[in-house]
């Protein structure tokens, strides 16, 4: 892997591992798609893309969820399948996210970036644990690598390459 494929977060699939099909993959990836999972895989035409994935933070049942985790930046992935290659070429972009009103909503800004990155959050309860002395317990986590990681490895399970692009056509 080069100092650029590294930059852009680009894998590739292991060594012996046949590609599958597009038409396999595109399944396999909308497949990814739950009630329990806090993103949405969706036809991407409208994006000028074959594939789009995004947080659901739209959707009343997942606000609180958004809403706890203090999320600050709205994360969108557009996917080309380029079969002749074979790779998924994923443009990553995202945009700042305020809260308002009482109860809280979230609320997209104008400040849009373009290029890989990640969102931790985590909050932490502060009690006395037995000794007495006071303990930091983990109450809530959120990780925007839940929403890469299960598009990049069922990608490369499928035996293609996750291209990360940053400049130019998706």
């Amino acid at each position: 892997m080069g100092l650029f494929d590294k930059l852009t977060g680009t894998r590739h699939p292991e060594a012996g591992v046949a590609p599958l099909p597009a038409g396999e993959l595109r399944t396999a990836l909308l497949g990814l798609n739950g009630p329990d999972v806090p993103y949405l895989i969706s036809d991407g035409t409208a994006h000028g893309a074959d594939l789009v994935a995004e947080w659901r933070i739209a959707e009343p049942a997942w606000q609180p969820f958004f809403i706890a985790s203090q999320l600050t930046r709205a994360i969108r992935i557009r996917m080309r399948l380029a079969e002749d290659v074979p790779e998924v070429r994923a443009v990553e972009e995202s945009w700042e996210v305020t809260r308002v009103g009482n109860p809280p909503r979230l609320r997209t800004s104008a400040t849009y970036t373009r290029g890989g990155g990640r969102t931790v959050s985590r909050q932490y309860t502060l009690q006395r644990g037995r000794s007495g002395r006071l303990e930091a317990t983990e109450s809530f986590s959120f990780d925007s690598a839940q929403l890469t990681g299960p598009l990049r490895n069922t990608t490369l399970d499928a035996g293609w390459t996750w291209r990360g692009v940053i400049f130019g056509k998706l």
